[in-house]
């Protein structure tokens, strides 16, 4: 059909380099000198703004920033009423990030626009640039993504650490918070991609460019408080102690055992506070973290109750109270099978032999799978770093994204035009 039949040649090497030029420019937007830090609507996301703004009018998309401060890019189809397939990631960052996390999502979105040229399209594209995904201002994630499916407006009079609420702070960007409701996806939706690094070892310790999303993994969080007595070192017999911290270290332990015995499981203490934390004193009080993760909610939430269950057993031996908060749970985000599928085929008309694994970081794709089908393609990531200033891809690697990227989108425009 001619409305796919004026695709380009795979990217060029010149835009793999665009792409690596443009994540190194983004970089030296920041709050801090020296750092990569860009926190929800801070003042830096203007010049990122600016500069994605500029590259996307130059390839002929419609630029906007919504009322939650995410840039949007579309191109639109032949015809008015054509579906619409999103793709992007956030703009945000941890303190003291790397130059990927994130940002190279919504760059190879706009450098797949570039590649597309102006092939006609059975459907219309939008690159989303989410403002807000981290957590890191106000205590919540996917404050961006959260917009696009309509379910931000609770958050609005959460107050970030200086008192200013995401009300306050869209206002004071210059977004207005009542127009949030027109943000919203709506129409017909084809699905969303984000294409991601590992921020893991997988695809490196496999020797492979590229990997296909399964599922995201479900997690939970758990704050757990062992209360026992504090009591002298020296003159409390060992039969008469209630140490809050020998209990809390057999936890630790049966959690580690437990996610090395079970496929899949990771679980981690990644907080443990001990008072009153003098040599000479039994520990009276330990508050610890548990974090549980696993693609599968069955096998998570039986591995949540053997560990909650341990902890109980492990505080009576000692004569320990045990208190547990649950502070959060998300269950598994399974990509669509559909994308699942036309991006392996992508992956394999390109070339790229790839795996398919899951992710144990949470994206933006489990929020938008609430209101659409989702796909993510994974990058390896170098050294399995994400989240540090270290943080790197190989060129061959975004190369390789690229053209898988461009297949995907030709595979889905013959797709949607019944070609096959």
């Amino acid at each position: 059909m001619t409305q796919t039949s004026a695709f380009p040649v795979p990217p060029s090497p010149a835009l793999t380099r665009t792409v690596l030029k443009a994540c190194a420019d983004l970089a030296r937007f920041t709050e801090t000198p020296g750092q990569i830090t860009r926190t929800y609507l801070s003042e830096p996301t203007r010049d990122v703004h600016a500069y994605l703004t500029e590259w996307a009018s130059r390839l002929g998309l419609r630029v906007s920033v919504d009322a939650a401060g995410n840039l949007r890019a579309r191109r639109e189809a032949l015809t008015p009423d054509a579906p619409t397939l999103y793709l992007g990631s956030h703009l945000d960052t941890v303190p003291n990030a790397g130059a990927f996390d994130g940002v190279l999502g919504v760059v190879l979105g706009l450098a797949l626009m570039e590649a597309l040229g102006t092939g006609a399209l059975p459907y219309a594209a939008e690159v989303v640039g989410f403002s807000e995904e981290e957590g890191v201002r106000f205590g919540v994630p996917y404050i961006g993504s959260r917009t696009l499916v309509g379910s931000a407006e609770p958050l609005l009079d959460l107050p970030d650490r200086g008192g200013v609420t995401v009300r306050g702070a869209m206002s004071a960007y210059g977004l207005s918070p009542d127009d949030l409701p027109a943000a919203r996806a709506s129409g017909n939706t084809l699905g969303y991609l984000e294409v991601h690094i590992e921020q893991g070892p997988v695809l490196e310790a496999a020797g492979q460019r590229v990997g296909v999303v399964s599922a995201i993994a479900g997690q939970d969080r758990v704050t757990l408080d062992f209360w026992g007595q504090a009591s002298h070192a020296g003159t409390t017999p060992m039969t008469q102690r209630h140490d809050a911290l020998a209990a809390a270290a057999a936890f630790v332990v049966e959690t580690e055992r437990l996610a090395r015995a079970t496929s899949g499981l990771v679980a981690t203490v990644g907080v443990l506070e001990v008072h009153p934390g003098a040599t000479n004193v039994v520990p009276g009080h330990v508050s610890c973290s548990l974090d549980v993760r696993h693609a599968e909610n069955a096998q998570r939430g039986h591995a949540l109750k053997h560990l909650l269950a341990a902890a109980q057993t492990f505080a009576a031996e000692r004569g320990v109270t045990l208190n547990m908060h649950i502070r959060s749970q998300q269950d598994a985000t399974p990509m669509d099978d559909r994308l699942k599928s036309l991006l392996h085929r992508a992956a394999e008309d390109v070339g790229e032999t790839h795996a398919e694994l899951v992710s144990g970081a949470g994206h933006d794709a489990v929020i938008v799978a609430q209101q659409m089908p989702v796909a993510m393609l994974f990058l390896r990531s170098p050294g399995g770093l994400s989240h540090h200033p270290d943080e790197a891809v190989h060129e061959e690697d975004v190369a390789a994204a690229l053209r898988v990227g461009e297949r995907f989108l030709h595979l889905l425009a013959l797709e949607v035009a019944g070609s096959e």
